[in-house]
């Protein structure tokens, strides 16, 4: 009998863990947003970026990161909130889209978050205009998390 309930209590993580979505959370001013944690590849001191000629306000520059050039978003700017004055406490997450890289400059990063599938809700229309850079908002203790939609931002969808 202490067999079965052993197993009974270590079964069902594994049940909910299949329902689960782990998520690096980030912040820009007050708004929390997220990210599926396999996307990201490195979290980084911001150290400036090479600014290219003729790009979108949102496109901070580029990177040589250990010989792949990464383009540089301003998330802050993407989400039309004008540009980030970057400091040394701000970073850039780096993540793949797809078979490319991109690195977002943040404000900083919070936290890992664990959350289950059913919880994502859809992001309200009309909401306001950054809401089509987004996948779905969750709560989490407490706190609204809104979760990037990545080939959106990357693909200049929105126009500033």
């Amino acid at each position: 009998m202490d067999v079965l309930n052993y197993r009974d209590e270590y079964s069902e993580p594994e049940i909910k863990s299949q329902n689960a979505v782990q998520l690096i959370a980030f912040s820009i001013g007050e708004q929390t947003y997220g990210v599926e944690i396999t996307t990201v590849r490195e979290i980084r001191a911001w150290n400036g970026a090479t600014p290219l000629p003729n790009t979108r306000d949102y496109v901070r520059g580029v990177i040589n990161l250990r010989g792949t050039i990464v383009p540089i978003f301003d998330l802050r700017a993407r989400f039309g909130d004008g540009q980030t004055s970057p400091t040394k406490t701000h970073v850039v997450v780096v993540m793949s889209v797809g078979e490319k890289w991109i690195g977002m400059l943040v404000d900083a990063v919070s936290d890992i978050l664990t959350v289950d599938k059913g919880d994502i809700h859809a992001v309200p229309e009309g909401n306001s205009g950054d809401s089509e850079l987004l996948s779905g908002i969750v709560t989490h203790e407490g706190r609204m998390v809104g979760l990037i939609d990545l080939p959106a931002v990357v693909s200049g969808t929105k126009t500033n």
